[in-house]
């Protein structure tokens, strides 16, 4: 091994749809881990609760083609079956989504330095940051790339690494104020992802793309909702592609819980998501986006209670 190759960390290899484009790059250049992958990483299994724990190596294809996660899951099953291309959904395993590295294209060349490699400073903030954080959380400006993990926080799933039986999906993101993509910490890896039992209640995915970039979304939104004697009783919102983590919406959540869904409800949850919304000069759209995607999901709601 050169002295160049071997100052880099060691990395793991599962599908590699990541690993490979950051290695082409350069960014990336430690030795190769390939995993001896046990067979209970590459199913999915259901509890006595009916709960469903879901291999870290199961493709995003196979979430988004299982009718039992769909029924049980269903905002984590549109969520998987809206992800990125239908050639990457064939390949790409939901350990590697969760564990995937920032798409910043600062981070991606490795000519610039930045905080997540080490750097003194965020080059995005002060540089091109057009599809950077409308919600400013942190030392580093680029929203975190994974689809997964916004769908599992908005189920409070939890994650079965090898050094930790149950990590917290909160835990495992982070709060923002990190420049480190997740918690993983080096020779740690992802075996399980485990959902809760499941509840009877609606539950969407909805998001905005660049046609040019389609395969990661400018702003995403997971929604489940339960509705009874036509109120909202418990509701659950999660936005992706605005923070440096998914991002919980607790001021929309609010304003639903025990509201009928109609025009000025919708109205009232819209402004409260992004009442605490610090968008970056280059940002500002992504706050329009979040309310149209609010719009259109909890409009069907309205229409279809």
């Amino acid at each position: 091994m050169s002295d160049q190759t071997s100052s880099f960390p060691a990395e793991f290899r599962a599908a590699g749809t990541d690993l490979s484009e950051r290695r082409r790059s350069g960014v990336s250049r430690g030795a190769i881990v390939d995993i001896d992958v046990a067979s209970a990483m590459t199913e999915i299994t259901w509890d006595e609760t009916g709960a469903g724990h879901i291999g870290a190596f199961v493709t995003i294809a196979a979430i988004a083609a299982d009718a039992r996660i769909a029924l049980n899951y269903p905002a984590f099953s549109a969520a998987a079956a809206g992800l990125a291309t239908p050639q990457i959904r064939n390949v790409a395993t939901i350990g590697g989504n969760l564990a995937q590295r920032s798409r910043c294209w600062y981070y991606r060349n490795p000519h610039v330095a930045c905080l997540k490699k080490g750097g003194p400073t965020c080059p995005a903030r002060d540089g091109n940051h057009l599809y950077g954080v409308a919600f400013d959380l942190g030392p580093c400006v680029t929203p975190h790339a994974s689809t997964m993990a916004a769908a599992i926080l908005a189920y409070d799933g939890t994650i079965v690494t090898t050094s930790r039986p149950m990590l917290q999906i909160r835990n495992f993101l982070g709060d923002g104020s990190s420049a480190q993509d997740n918690s993983l910490v080096p020779g740690e890896l992802i075996t399980t992802i485990q959902m809760p039992p499941p509840v009877p209640e609606a539950g969407f995915y909805k998001r905005a793309i660049s046609r040019t970039h389609a395969e990661w979304p400018l702003v995403e939104l997971v929604t489940r909702l339960s509705i009874a004697d036509g109120k909202v009783r418990t509701a659950s919102l999660v936005a992706g592609g605005i923070a440096p983590v998914p991002l919980r919406l607790s001021g929309a959540e609010k304003v639903l819980l025990g509201s009928a869904i109609s025009a000025s409800t919708i109205g009232d949850a819209c402004s409260a998501a992004i009442a605490a919304a610090k968008p970056l000069p280059m940002t500002v759209y992504k706050l329009q986006l979040l309310r149209g995607l609010m719009h259109d999901v909890l409009g069907r709601l309205e229409s279809n209670p």
